[in-house]
Formats: C-alpha cells, structure tokens, sequence
C-alpha cells in the first residue's frame, strides 16, 4: 500500500480515471490497485538509505505467498497510503502499496490462502471473524498489490510527499520525494484485497473461525 488506486468515475469513459469531490471529502469507486513500478536502478540505490530509516513495509521477511482479505465493509479513522518495499526470506524486494489506518473496524472478515503441495495438491486455509460484532484493529499496516471496492474519503490529501504524512499511525510514512495520500477517515464497502503482509499494534477478531481444507477455497 508510491502508490494510489485506480480512481473510476462512473460518470467518467471506460478506461479513464475519475474522481468526485464533495464538500469535506472525496467518493470513489475503486476497481483496481495498481502499484507504482518502482525503477531498479533506485530501489537499488534507495535500499540502504530505506533500511536505515526503517522505511521497509514489514518488519519481518514476508513468505513466498500472498493472501487474500475481503470484508463486506471497513470503517477506519487516521488513513495514509504509501509505496514502499516488502522482504522475503532470500531478500528479493517486492513492491507493495501500504495502507496504514489508526483505528479500523471490520465486518464479515475472510482471511484466505491456498498452498500447493506435491501429491496432495491444493490446500486452503481459510480464516473468518467480525460477522456479528466488528474486528477491532489499532495501528493498522497492509502491505498489498491490489484493492477494489466502494470508498469514500473524507478530507483526503492526494499527491502528498510520503516522508510528510501525518493523519495515519506515527510509523505511517515514506521515503521522501514519493507520492503519497491520505485522510481524516475511510469506509470501504466490498472490501476484496491481495496482500504479503498485515501489521497491527492490536487485533480484535470476535467469533474467528478457522479451517483447512482440500482444494482452492478462496474469499473471492
């Protein structure tokens, strides 16, 4: 979660990007997350100066595979949106877009992730939470390649340096001279996500349900 979603007017012609602004805030309609292509020569160049200010996304080497999250709707306050730069374990750099919220709150969570293993095939591990009362999450940091759904900003700030962001969690910022967004609040419905990480100071899930099962079994 530098990089910013696909903002599609649905006023606007298919294939252009476009934004409604009201009064005190933004509505969008958010049908893909593209991530800013970072240029080698300058993550090369930046990596040092990245890992000395601690700019890199997740604090822990990410494993070699995504997940998916999807939540019918996400209410948050405190919201900045940055690029930057995940880890894995044989220190390959991957670009990721970070969204950090303050304090956020969940409905009908789904967690998903499917391994392939030889022989047995496809496993799925499948986690849900937050169908009746919301998951509760403070300092908030998903680290994803891609976003979708319904949102609605309210005094959003859009092309902001990311080293100077200052309404998410105090980690929440860039390297300098990137692009950067964020705002006072967010409310996401139709949540449907891929990520390598989450981060979070604390993580509330009422009735978690956890299961394995064979095959693919994915939240969308």
């Amino acid at each position: 979660m530098a990089d910013s979603p696909n903002l599609s007017d649905s006023s606007a012609p298919p294939g252009r990007d476009g934004m409604k602004d009201g009064e005190g805030g933004g509505r969008v309609r958010w049908r893909r997350f593209a991530v800013l292509t970072i240029p080698a020569i300058a993550v090369t160049a930046g990596l040092g100066l990245a890992l000395a200010q601690g700019a890199l996304a997740a604090s822990f080497a990410v494993s070699g595979q995504q997940f998916k999250v999807s939540a019918t709707s996400l209410e948050g306050e405190g919201f900045a949106q940055y690029g930057s730069i995940d880890v894995n374990a044989r220190e390959e750099l991957i670009p990721v877009a970070v969204t950090a919220i303050k304090e956020a709150k969940l409905h009908s969570l789904c967690q998903s992730v499917v391994t392939t293993l030889p022989v047995v095939g496809d496993i799925s591990l499948n986690l849900t939470a937050g169908k009746k009362a919301p998951v509760e999450a403070s300092n908030l940091f998903v680290d994803a390649t891609q976003l979708a759904g319904d949102a609605v900003f309210s005094n959003i700030e859009i092309g902001r340096d990311a080293s100077t962001l200052d309404k998410g969690p105090a980690e929440a910022v860039g390297m300098q001279d990137l692009f950067a967004q964020q705002a006072d609040t967010v409310s996401i419905t139709g949540l449907q996500q891929t990520a390598w990480a989450t981060n979070a100071g604390t993580f509330k899930l009422s009735g978690l349900s956890m299961n394995i099962s064979k095959g693919k079994k994915e939240c969308f």
